[in-house]
């Protein structure tokens, strides 16, 4: 077997001891050539001015010092991380700053609970986060308060503090001292969320950087690796592919989509490749993220760049699949990229669909083709190469008009056999729905199956393996299932009930940490929440909503908008307030579904929209990373479209799951 290379998360590592005999320019000449990026004038003068302010504070401890040690779910650096006695010191130097901002006291929290969520060496020691602002006036004795889980939260001190801030938080914790080695080398097993894989990939990080970063990690890396070889072979012998991508729920699928998407973004190269999805607000969200980011980071180095010129490279970066097919309706000529990676793909559209949308739409009524198949041959336009990755979903209800992956297949028996295809070894499983389409590509020379296509580790968020169960469970009536699966993860992933929603936003505030998301949301068919504020009618702008910060009024933070499963699917919240209306009601036995017209509650009859309304809350209730509470009206005895029959039959149900409440203090 290949050797694997471990290679250090600090860029400089030291016992306490071995840094405090060093000089400080051996110490900065290591720091120097283990950074990778320009090291500018501030940098060097920061990290001067670090080094000297622990020399002078750190003498006859014991212990062992990092600096930059790597976040990779964050793709950022914690500037130093002490491990003294029991406890992990995580430290944010502000050079040169006289106030203690409220971003960098979120910035330094964010390094302590991701450490102590994604680094194993962590999780059952106490993180101490410390804020130290050079120039900022003498404080107060600090005071350190941890929470359950050993989390402590921020402390913020000038340059002279710090060794009374060490030994007062040293005074506070028992146990055995954290062995240096044993830590550094273990096992950092992030999940971060679309929006920060994105950024992160962006601005150059590895996908295996802010994915795993222990050395069995394969999941992400050998996929990703194996897709870039298919490109380069492509390209190399002028030939056309295509590959299926599969992967169990959470593993990372557009993660890798993206992260070959921004290895060959620039217009000029020749492997120029495109990610495309038919999520709008996902767009929409992706795009502004890496604009936002990567005007920073510009700025940062001096460049004098403008917001604009960034976001219309990033919009080619990241494109709406819907607004890439119609550009190939109107120019008759190949793409402008060789490589474009489907996001979704068994989600693209049928012959009936696509043929009702381009004769409503289009002004095209014999179009003749499936949405799989145009694109297919929009990208066969291309006289010498071409790559198509199709990153499928399996195991997820097929909505009106959307074509599963055995579309794809079949275009390519019917009308594409010149192309190589690349499938992966369990796009043969039943929930991908490739049916025998299948077996019409396995007797051609030109099919491959391939297990590095396939995603098998699940990179689920840290908290939700077992919520997407429990949400199974709870919507299939399963009550005894659903029982034990709340058991199980009620103590890691708190749920709660209530009839008040004060008492929800009381309780969602208190519990997010650092810039950890919070945020209400709602079914689009949630009409009869207004006597609450909460309107589902009112549009949201889910880039606000997801992007903005605490002091926007259209954040989530605010609480206030409310979003609904179209604005949030694909995204993620730490925190979510699940506010339920009458539109899916529990009557003892199972559900029933309402839409509202006019004055009143309708039953739905509709079998498919009756899927389409339990999958919306089966998003709601997947959507928070960490812990929810679940808001149910109490109804109105003098309103008859919130009668509290409505709503109480749910309300019992759910807690006698388990699940408990809390009313307002």
């Amino acid at each position: 077997m290949p050797t694997i290379t471990i290679f250090s998360r600090a860029w400089y590592e030291a016992s306490i001891g071995e840094f405090l005999a060093a000089d400080r320019e051996s110490v900065l000449g290591k720091l120097a050539a283990n950074c990778d990026c320009d090291l500018i004038p501030n940098q060097r003068d920061a990290w001067l001015a670090q080094i000297d302010i622990l020399r002078g504070q750190l003498a006859g401890i014991n212990g062992a010092v990092f600096f930059e040690f790597s976040i990779p779910r964050m793709g950022r650096r914690v500037d130093v991380v002490l491990l003294i006695g029991p406890v992990v010191f995580s430290l944010e130097f502000k050079v040169g700053e006289r106030e203690f901002q409220s971003s960098a006291i979120e910035q330094v929290w964010d390094y302590a609970l991701d450490l102590k969520n994604f680094h194993e060496a962590s999780h059952e020691v106490s993180i101490a986060p410390i804020l130290i602002a050079t120039e900022a006036h003498a404080t107060a004795s600090p005071r350190f308060e941890a929470d359950s889980d050993k989390v402590f939260r921020p402390v913020m001190i000038n340059r002279d503090g710090l060794r009374r801030a060490l030994n007062a938080c040293l005074e506070t914790v028992s146990g055995s001292a954290i062995n240096a080695q044993i830590w550094e080398k273990a096992s950092y097993r992030p999940t971060p969320t679309i929006v920060e894989a994105a950024r992160a990939l962006y601005a150059r990080h590895s996908v295996e950087a802010i994915a795993r970063f222990d050395a069995g990690a394969k999941n992400l890396g050998v996929t990703s690796r194996r897709i870039e070889e298919l490109v380069d072979e492509a390209r190399a012998r002028k030939q056309k592919t295509i590959c299926f991508v599969t992967g169990v729920p959470g593993a990372g699928k557009t993660l890798v989509g993206l992260n070959v998407a921004t290895q060959r973004r620039e217009a000029g190269q020749p492997t120029h490749a495109v990610f495309l999805s038919g999520n709008g607000p996902l767009v929409a969200v992706l795009r502004e993220a890496l604009t936002r980011d990567e005007f920073a980071r510009r700025k940062l180095k001096g460049e004098k760049v403008r917001k604009g010129a960034i976001g219309e490279s990033v919009k080619a970066f990241i494109q709406n699949v819907h607004h890439f097919r119609d550009d190939g309706l109107i120019d008759p000529g190949p793409p402008a990229e060789h490589v474009v990676i489907f996001d979704e793909a068994q989600r693209a559209w049928n012959l009936r669909q696509t043929e009702s949308f381009m004769h409503r739409k289009k002004k095209r009524p014999d179009f003749g083709m499936s949405e799989p198949e145009f694109l297919i041959s929009y990208m066969d336009r291309h006289q010498d190469w071409a790559v198509i990755v199709c990153l499928v979903g399996g195991g997820q209800e097929i909505n009106t008009g959307e074509a599963g992956i055995e579309a794809w297949l079949n275009a390519l028996h019917k009308r594409f056999g010149n192309w190589q295809v690349f499938v992966s070894s369990r796009l043969t499983d039943s929930e991908y729905a490739a049916g025998g389409a299948l077996g019409l590509l396995r007797g051609g020379g030109s099919s491959f199956f391939d297990d590095s296509l396939h995603l098998s580790v699940s990179m689920r968020s840290f908290r939700a393996e077992n919520v997407s169960a429990f949400v199974k469970a709870l919507l299939d009536g399963e009550q005894q299932n659903a029982r034990e699966c709340f058991s199980q993860l009620a103590n890691r992933y708190p749920i709660v009930l209530t009839r008040d929603l004060v008492a929800a936003k009381d309780w969602i505030r208190a519990r997010a940490r650092g810039s950890e998301r919070f945020g209400l949301v709602a079914s689009s068919k949630a009409m009869r929440l207004k006597p609450h504020a909460i309107d589902i009618r009112v549009s949201v702008d889910p880039v606000h909503y997801f992007l903005s910060e605490r002091h926007d009024t259209r954040s989530s933070y605010y609480l206030e908008d409310v979003a609904t499963e179209f604005q949030v699917q694909g995204l993620e919240l730490d925190w979510a307030c699940v506010t339920w209306d009458a539109d899916f009601r529990f009557n003892g036995s199972g559900w029933t579904f309402h839409d509202f017209r006019g004055d009143r509650w309708c039953n739905i009859m509709n079998q498919d929209n009756r899927v389409f309304l339990r999958n919306a809350y089966r998003v709601l209730l997947t959507r928070a990373r960490q812990g929810m509470v679940i808001f149910i009206p109490a109804g109105d005895l003098n309103d008859p479209t919130r009668p509290p029959a409505f709503y109480d039959v749910t309300f019992n149900y759910l807690k006698g799951l388990g699940i408990p409440e809390i009313t307002q203090a």
